[in-house]
């Protein structure tokens, strides 16, 4: 059987009972390294599931994934992928490759980014598309993200906006020359990633995104318990605020829809980088009954 094991948001004792027995039952558990990052070491996960952990980096998961179905027809073979297993497609590909192959397979969830976003006030059932944001290059600054975004504001939702990691990543001349020399890990700040967002309005002028309009919320290190942070404001606001003001990563941000109702200003108003503006904007802006 090959087993897919959401370890959820924090630290390693988020895993539920069901994905922890199979960790313990497995041959071989390998621990997805890239699409997202912990909170905790895997020394930690070790130490508490009582096995090793074979790390999985992209070429591995991605290109060399025999390896890690080697005899998962026979054995209990295990990947530990951090929220939950089906958040990215590659994880999706994976388990259509061991289908492919005759493998059993099981997917064992857990809490992701996806539903604990709830964290910041904003109802589930409000959201819309999600969309990635990736560093932009000075040659290259995809927007096909925009499109999702202005799609939700037209019908008043929200946006989450999941920002860009990079973890293992080589240089254009270390890839050509086949070197593997990796870069130091690099994760999108809130600041940066609204000033991306607020650089293709600018090109776009559709008037999605409007900096001194536009509420937002970003939040970083969910579930995370005093490491998680949440700051609410326009998007100038949130632009304007210091790195660390934001906690420690991965950040994610929301850009908040014009149906928003008086309990979501209520309840992220705390996190307001400025109260009385985050009601004022609520109010005069989105429309929001406040009393």
């Amino acid at each position: 059987m090959f087993y897919i094991i959401g370890l959820g948001l924090s630290d390693e004792k988020d895993i539920t009972v069901r994905g922890l027995d199979a960790v313990k039952g497995a041959a071989r558990v390998y621990l997805e390294a890239y699409t997202s990052i912990l909170m905790v070491s895997k020394d930690r996960l070790e130490a508490f599931y009582d096995r090793p952990l074979i790390l999985a980096d992209r070429d591995m998961v991605e290109t060399q994934s025999d390896e890690i179905l080697h005899q998962a027809d026979e054995l209990d073979v295990a990947l530990l992928v951090v929220g939950d297993p089906l958040g990215a497609t590659t994880h999706t590909d994976i388990l259509l490759r061991a289908r492919t192959l005759g493998i059993p397979t099981r997917v064992i969830h857990n809490a992701s980014i996806i539903n604990a976003i709830g964290a910041a006030g904003l109802q589930l059932y409000n959201f819309g598309q999600t969309v990635s944001l990736v560093f932009f290059t000075d040659t290259w600054k995809p927007d096909s993200f925009y499109d999702r975004i202005k799609e939700n504001a037209d019908l008043g939702l929200h946006t989450l906006v999941l920002l860009d990691i990079k973890v293992k990543e080589q240089t254009d001349e270390n890839l050509a020359r086949g070197r593997k020399i990796y870069e130091p890990p690099r994760y999108m700040s809130i600041p940066l990633a609204v000033t991306q967002l607020l650089e293709i309005e600018a090109l776009r002028q559709a008037g999605t995104l409007s900096a001194d309009t536009t509420l937002a919320i970003a939040l970083s290190r969910v579930g995370g318990g005093d490491a998680e942070r949440i700051v609410a404001g326009t998007l100038a606001e949130l632009a304007a605020q210091p790195v660390d003001a934001f906690g420690d990563p991965l950040h994610s941000l929301v850009i908040v829809g014009k149906r928003l109702h008086h309990l979501e200003v209520e309840y992220a108003e705390p996190f307001a980088v400025d109260r009385d503006r985050w009601r004022t904007v609520a109010s005069s802006v989105y429309g929001c009954a406040l009393d």
